[in-house]
């Protein structure tokens, strides 16, 4: 199984705090890891492992989406910043209707990533 980890700017720190509080689910179930690049460089430098795509902003959102249209991604994680300003909103939204369109589950928050963490703990 793959899950991608992306994360708004002012969401990294969270992001990064959220998958160390959960690697036992994912060494558990041998869960990959795959994140746009900036997010990636953050769990990288924590002591995770992850496969590193592109920062978001030159088209990393856009790498996880043909992924997971390959069906080679399984769950998204994006900790989204709904009060900011970003420059690939476009990017952003197509990544989510691709989750629609392939019936890939896509948590936008610690709330419903805990759920889906919950039920792969099961």
């Amino acid at each position: 199984m793959t899950i991608a980890i992306i994360a708004h700017d002012g969401k990294k720190a969270e992001m990064v705090a959220f998958i160390k509080d959960h690697i036992n689910i994912l060494k558990k179930n041998e869960i990959k890891l795959i994140a746009t690049g900036t997010t990636g460089s953050h769990l990288s430098k924590s002591g995770l492992t992850v496969k590193k795509m592109q920062s978001g902003p030159k088209g990393g959102d856009a790498q996880i989406a043909s992924r997971l249209v390959e069906g080679k991604v399984n769950m998204v994680i994006f900790f989204r910043d709904p009060l900011g300003k970003h420059p690939h909103e476009v990017d952003v939204n197509m990544l989510m209707r691709l989750c629609d369109v392939h019936n890939v589950p896509l948590a936008t928050n610690p709330a419903a990533a805990g759920l889906f963490f919950e039920a792969l703990g099961n």
